[in-house]
């Protein structure tokens, strides 16, 4: 039974690296590393296009693990498909919980207080001083409460916020309280100053902040997107920013990159990161430790982690 591992890092790098596997590095070159068909744990390159992580998979024909360095998996959705049937799909889940929770508060704090603002004065020479709203005594609304949702609440405790709620695709207790079902969002909104998008995207949350959404937003209102640009109803939105209702803080947009000439650059009350959640220096650590229980559990036989489908099942 083959033992071909693809990954997107040199294996030479990677400490605690289990014996019994071959590692081949692969990171979305046009030239593939080995025999697609001999691969039986395949770790997909990391802030790739759909386009490169699905190419080989339709040849994986002993194929038995698919690894995404991502929490999400809609960019390898198009080939699961093409591949053999009880194939394990695994995700990133913890990988990114620091880097998107440092992110998320940095986009809140700078919309908040003003940065944007800030950094173009400076650049004008201009001292742009002014009364501006805390985060302090605010009400935060996560949408997506898994393990960044939780990382999130986490970093927000030392701000003295009012409150926070939560929300995810079912309600559930935590030992910080409730977390309310999806369906449970149009009472929610309407008393949110900040809401933190940071859900996956699936048919049921593509276009989940559209126009009815955002109009149940409190006037003032802060929505911050570190989930996916589809989340969003990018016209719906921008039609909210215009009026100048609410406030947008995004790491991420549809369409993605934002094309130049796009009215989302230059609307109102928006600040745009270029979808960097996750690259920091807080994840080649947690991205090999992950990688390395994963190698030792298929080795051993042992069940794998984060397991988020099986192709046929």
């Amino acid at each position: 039974m083959t033992s071909e591992v693809w990954l997107p890092f040199d294996p030479a790098d990677i400490d605690g690296l289990p014996e019994g596997l071959d590692y081949r590095f692969w990171d979305g070159e046009q030239d593939f590393p080995a025999d697609p068909a001999d691969c039986a744990f395949y770790v997909v390159p990391y802030m790739k296009s759909s386009e490169i992580s699905v190419r080989p998979m339709a040849e994986m024909t002993s194929v038995r693990v698919v690894q995404t360095m991502s929490a999400g998996i809609d960019h390898v959705q198009p080939g699961l498909g093409l591949l053999p049937k009880g194939v394990q799909l695994c995700n990133a889940r913890g990988v990114h919980d620091a880097s998107t929770a440092e992110l998320t508060l940095t986009l809140i704090l700078s919309s908040l207080r003003g940065v944007p603002d800030f950094v173009r004065g400076q650049d004008r020479e201009e001292w742009r001083s002014g009364f501006r709203p805390a985060l302090a005594d605010k009400s935060v609304l996560i949408v997506g409460y898994g393990s960044v949702g939780a990382a999130i609440e986490d970093r927000l405790a030392p701000f003295e916020v009012a409150r926070v709620a939560r929300v995810a695709r079912s309600a559930r207790e935590t030992e910080r309280g409730p977390v309310h079902p999806i369906t449970a969002l149009p009472e929610l909104l309407p008393d949110a100053d900040v809401v933190v998008l940071i859900t996956p995207l699936t048919e049921q949350t593509k276009g989940l902040a559209g126009a009815g959404f955002l109009a149940r937003m409190k006037d003032g209102a802060l929505l911050v997107n570190v989930a996916r640009g589809g989340v969003v109803d990018t016209k719906a939105l921008l039609a909210e920013l215009e009026s100048g209702r609410i406030r947008a803080a995004l790491d991420v947009t549809d369409p993605e990159p934002l094309p130049k000439g796009h009215p989302l650059w230059h609307a109102p009350g928006v600040l745009i990161s270029p979808h960097v959640g996750g690259p920091t220096s807080a994840f080649l650590p947690r991205a090999k430790r992950l990688l390395v229980d994963q190698f030792h559990r298929f080795v051993n036989r042992e069940p794998m982690r984060n397991v988020v489908l099986t192709t046929g099942a």
